[in-house]
């Protein structure tokens, strides 16, 4: 049933004078007598500095922990002094240089560092109260790495700290015996400590953030950055004696001065006087396409292509749980065309029979390679981490396969590598990094044995031959319930669509930019057998102006003949490709053309994951599915065929109608697929 609805809004057309209200021919052409002028105004700006000079100076919070008693040579005093503290100051002259919007960069800052502070007071064994203060000065060096995690002014830094003992003094306090307070009072001591290191070599780690003093249209910028560090006592004991050592927490504040390097802003212009032009809304045409018989319905055989690589979890070197792990007395008893007896573990919840196929990728190879005994293969295994590493994952399949089917282990060759050979992570990628790096953590199997490859291909992707389901297709392409928009690209930003039931139950669909748009009927009509529904598309124009139309539709849930069988093919794309020509033409032409019954219809749909721009995916999918159908097309005309209708959708990434999810990196690979449904004449 069609239901067609025409509105207007924003179109080409609507620039044909004959379109136009004569109340807005009048009205433009009195605006048009205005004057229009253009003042083109030019204000110089500036770069931010990469390069910055200036002081900071701070407050050194020091901790003292451990025992000194041995002052020097000449003073042991009578009891050991532990724990103390004070504030010193800190004052250096800095440099650092990082690029604007850059993440890295590098500081130096080098000056006077006080490390002063008192011990608290002990009781000497005369009963005596005893004081000790010590003054440890140092010219301190601090070479650092800036990173600036959010390209923000927030940033942190750290390295080295090497310090130059310049002082080393120290005070020494005794007091009289409250008991006897006639007694006479013990002179103070002052001197140097004893054996202090002349340098030290410790770490610093501290967090700053910039705030600019200075526009950015001047070419002498400034800032002021605050800063908070701490320097941990490790290697920071002062002396080669006792067990004294110190911990700093350093608060402070830089003053840094840099210089901008020119450049031209762009024109401004200046509207003196506006023309508004007054013009017809163009036309959209709105259509919905709800066939009769919504099919849920029909027995497909499929060929399933098994991808040939393994996905490892990042940071692990074991076959996940996901994958079934057979143990070797189950070997006898594993067929494949009963995958069913050896489901895996965890299992995505759609397309389950698919991913059985998948998660049994080990042992369908396992069983190949026992039963093709001149089979060879090569495992490369790809990490993040190092070669090393990549080869332990590999190793972690090759002892599967040795140790559970009996593979000789001279038939099965390891190696590792940084990346793939046909990496996920493009250069310049910015977006969905961890999933990008779960995909690209994998063991790739690698063959020249035609008996274990996918017909007519060969190199590092090549998928392993197919295994061949039939099962119960549930809402196929033929089923979907079809919604047109024309003239929507041109008219709306986006538009969406709300479906309300005669109870007035709402669903909602989209946002959506493509001007036609298809919807499986199950999922509206749900369980119900059939219904009326009123459907509702909300177009939002370029302007922002909400739109909204009506049309009713009548849908009807109806189950096909159980004797209807069609045929399905999987072709997997590699990562943001759409090109199948160089793994596809061959197998295409030769293997599934020839099994296009006469008047068929060949419906192909195109699919990617969620990584990207969903625009993007949507126009890949596309791609993908149009190049498929181009090599169909061309074989059946060299064969002398025209016979053969044909429907081509990109549904994109769009979870709801994906074949899988997009969890884990083995469902997010086949979800980088066109899928051929071939389906016979009624």
């Amino acid at each position: 049933m069609k239901a067609k609805i025409n509105f207007k809004k924003g179109s080409r057309m609507a620039w044909s004078p004959y379109n136009l209200p004569i109340k807005s021919l009048i009205l433009s052409a009195l605006i048009l007598t205005g004057i229009q002028a253009t003042l083109q105004a030019q204000v110089d700006q500036f770069t931010k500095p990469s390069w910055w000079f200036g002081a900071a100076v701070g407050a050194n919070f020091n901790y003292y922990r451990g025992t000194t008693q041995e002052l020097n040579l000449d003073l042991t005093v009578p009891t050991a002094f532990h724990n103390g503290n004070g504030v010193g100051l800190y004052l250096a002259p800095l440099l650092e240089y990082h690029r604007p919007d850059s993440r890295l960069g590098i500081m130096l800052q080098a000056g006077y560092d006080s490390r002063k502070g008192s011990f608290d007071q002990v009781v000497t064994p005369c009963n005596c109260p005893a004081d000790l203060s010590a003054k440890l000065t140092y010219i301190t060096v601090e070479p650092s790495l800036r990173l600036a995690p959010f390209k923000s002014n927030f940033y942190l830094y750290g390295g080295p700290r090497f310090a130059f003992n310049m002082g080393k003094s120290f005070k020494y306090e005794q007091g009289i015996n409250p008991d006897y307070p006639d007694q006479e009072v013990t002179p103070d001591v002052k001197g140097d400590f004893s054996k202090v290191y002349k340098s030290l070599i410790s770490l610093q780690i501290g967090a700053g953030v910039d705030i600019p003093l200075s526009s950015q249209d001047k070419e002498r910028q400034s800032v002021l950055s605050p800063f908070i560090s701490i320097h941990p006592y490790y290697n920071q004991d002062p002396r080669s004696i006792e067990t004294w050592n110190l911990t700093t927490v350093r608060v402070g504040a830089a003053l840094k001065f840099g210089r901008g390097h020119k450049i031209s802003a762009p024109a401004k212009p200046v509207v003196i006087a506006p023309v508004v032009v007054v013009v017809a809304e163009p036309e959209v045409r709105f259509s919905v396409n709800a066939p009769t018989n919504i099919t849920v319905g029909r027995r497909v055989g499929e060929l399933f292509p098994v991808r040939n690589y393994i996905f490892f979890d990042l940071g692990s070197s074991e076959i996940p749980d996901r994958y079934v792990l057979l143990r070797k007395d189950q070997v006898k008893d594993f067929k494949e065309d009963q995958l069913e007896v050896f489901k895996p573990k965890k299992l995505s919840g759609r397309s389950d029979r698919q991913m059985t196929v998948y998660y049994n990728v080990l042992n369908i190879l396992g069983d190949r390679m026992g039963k093709n005994t001149s089979a060879t293969i090569n495992l490369v295994g790809s990490s993040e981490k190092s070669l090393a590493d990549g080869k332990a994952i590999a190793e972690s399949v090759k002892k599967y396969l040795v140790d559970v089917f009996g593979i000789t282990d001279s038939r099965i060759s390891t190696e590792g590598r940084n990346n793939p050979k046909i990496p996920s992570e493009k250069p310049g990628a910015t977006k969905e990094l961890v999933l990008v790096d779960e995909d690209d953590r994998r063991v790739s199997v690698e063959s020249s044995s035609p008996v274990l490859l996918m017909e007519f291909l060969s190199g590092p992707g090549a998928p392993l031959k197919p295994v061949e389901l039939v099962a119960v297709q549930t809402a196929p392409i033929d089923s979907y319930v079809t919604f047109n928009a024309d003239g929507a690209n041109e008219a709306f930003s986006s538009w969406s669509l709300e479906i309300r039931d005669e109870k007035g139950t709402l669903q909602k669909f989209g946002p959506y930019t493509q001007e036609t748009v298809s919807i499986p009927g199950k999922s509206i009509l749900g369980i119900r057998p059939e219904g009326n529904y009123k459907v509702t598309m909300v177009g939002k124009t370029k302007s922002g102006k909400v739109v909204k139309k009506d049309a009713p539709v009548h849908m009807v849930l109806w189950t096909p003949p159980k004797d209807e069988q069609g045929m399905r093919f999987s072709m997997i794309f590699e990562f943001d490709e759409s090109d199948a020509i160089k793994l596809y033409e061959k197998y295409l032409t030769d293997i599934v053309t020839p099994l296009i019954p006469k008047n068929a219809t060949v419906i192909i749909h195109g699919y990617t994951d969620i990584i990207g721009d969903a625009t993007h995916n949507q126009e890949l999918s596309l791609a993908r599915a149009n190049e498929v159908r181009s090599i169909i097309e061309n074989a059946l005309s060299k064969a002398g065929r025209s016979d053969v209708k044909f429907e081509v959708y990109g549904f994109g990434e769009d979870e709801r109608l994906s074949p899988f999810e997009n969890k884990f990196a083995e469902e997010r690979f086949y979800n980088r697929t066109v899928i051929i449904d071939i389906i016979p004449p009624k």
